[in-house]
């Protein structure tokens, strides 16, 4: 009977194919990729055909290559955010769940109160004060802005394990709060942190896919997938439906994976399935 029920479905499994397409061919953009990312051609707005599977842009650029090299920064700036995310979250989360009432309190209400502000004005300010676009600073402004919800998730599941014998005995032979957190608290809520991290890439990706149709993110001379769709605006007042319809679904397919991926993490713990 586990066996059924911890078995993937083929929505799973197919979304589990459709990252690691996505992972590997980003990867590997400069080999697989016939143009560079900002080559131009005389073909414009060229539809789809043999010379350029997924058409051109109005500037002549190959979109296949684009999606390829778009999909390394998107992927990058995702992950990275996430790793940001769930690092503040965990500390974050633990310290609070292992606090005192009113401590804790107190932390999950800035939790409460930076979640009552929209992400993307914090991450506009956060870039106004870095400047130059770039990685970093995208992976930055979006990951010390995306970590609250999942730090109430990590919370809460600290404040069910803080009551165990093994972590009580760990603080009264005063074990510090990095030791019970690396060998107590992190194996507990592991799955609840692997569900919340795995949930976050999709939604730092959305963020930057915003960032960047707003004209507020990469720069022009690096490629993602909201540069792309920000690139396409014009695209329907030419007919080239092939400029906004692809990287649309190439940006949409992967995020509904990851949330895919997310969801059978959820359903593959049962308490926290009962919990979220």
């Amino acid at each position: 009977m586990n066996k059924k029920k911890n078995r993937l479905g083929p929505g799973v499994r197919l979304s589990i194919i459709l990252l690691a397409v996505v992972g590997i061919a980003s990867l590997l953009a400069p080999l697989l990729a016939p143009y560079g990312p900002n080559e131009m051609g005389p073909a414009i707005n060229q539809a789809p055909s043999a010379d350029h599977l997924f058409g051109t842009d109005s500037m002549g650029r190959d979109l296949l290559s684009r999606i390829l090299y778009g999909g390394r920064a998107s992927l990058c700036i995702g992950l990275m955010a996430a790793a940001i995310s769930t690092g503040i979250a965990m500390v974050y989360g633990s310290l609070s769940g292992m606090s005192r009432r009113w401590v804790d309190r107190g932390l999950m209400g800035f939790a409460d109160l930076m979640l009552s502000v929209p992400q993307i004005l914090i991450v506009v300010f956060l870039q106004a004060i870095f400047g130059k676009s770039g990685y970093l600073s995208l992976a930055l402004s979006i990951g010390v802005t995306g970590w609250m919800a999942m730090a109430r998730i990590i919370r809460n599941e600290v404040r069910r394990i803080r009551e165990t014998d093994y972590v009580t005995a760990a603080r009264m032979m005063g074990g510090s709060f990095g030791y019970i957190l690396r060998k107590h608290l992190l194996p507990g809520f592991l799955p609840a942190v692997l569900y919340a991290a795995v949930s976050s890439i999709g939604a730092a990706m959305m963020t930057e896919a915003t960032l960047s149709f707003m004209g507020l993110g990469l720069p022009v001379a690096e490629v993602s997938w909201g540069g792309l769709l920000s690139d396409s605006r014009n695209a329907l007042l030419s007919d080239s439906w092939w400029i906004i319809l692809i990287p649309g679904i190439v940006l949409i397919g992967t995020l509904i994976a990851i949330a895919a991926l997310g969801e059978q993490v959820r359903k593959g713990n049962t308490r926290l399935h009962s919990n979220l």
